[in-house]
């Protein structure tokens, strides 16, 4: 498996709202990150789905490493 581009080496902080659907850039080629624009066709990368169930804030990962899936996890220290 190849690694992800990585987009920034810091989080993205990200107002979500309950109920609402988001896809998480894995790939790090989308122009609407931390989001998918569909960059990914033909790779072997797709988008992760987050849904939550109330309304916060939220630290997306920019560097395309965390452990958590779509969320930082302080990775992008250590690059």
């Amino acid at each position: 498996m190849n690694n992800p581009k990585i987009v920034q080496k810091f989080p993205y902080k990200v107002s979500i709202e309950a109920g609402k659907s988001y896809y998480w850039c894995r790939c790090g080629l989308s122009s609407k990150q931390p989001f998918c624009d569909g960059s990914h066709e033909g790779s072997e990368f797709l988008p992760e789905k987050v849904k939550l169930d109330e309304n916060q804030d939220v630290f997306f990962c920019g560097c395309k490493r965390s452990k958590k899936g779509a969320f930082c996890d302080g990775t992008h220290k250590e690059l």
